[in-house]
């Protein structure tokens, strides 16, 4: 399985499925992360995080953390 934590700059990746549950699932939904969607890593922070994405045309920061939540394929 392979997630959005490990994608890397310059990389665009689709989502297969969300993990997770509750708030957290919710939250990563809200902000236009959902299935069949194109993510572009954009930049990922000296310390590793957060990362920052271009999600459905809109820059996004995450935790790697949640990251990890994010299944993805590509």
């Amino acid at each position: 399985m392979r997630t959005l934590k490990d994608a890397v700059v310059g990389e665009t990746v689709k989502v297969v499925r969300l993990h997770g549950t509750g708030a957290v699932k919710r939250r990563i939904m809200d902000m236009g992360i959902t299935k069949g969607t194109d993510i572009y890593v954009r930049k990922v922070a000296p310390l590793g995080d957060p990362v920052e994405l271009t999600v459905r045309g809109y820059e996004l920061s995450l935790r790697r953390s949640d990251a990890e939540m994010v299944e993805t394929e590509g």
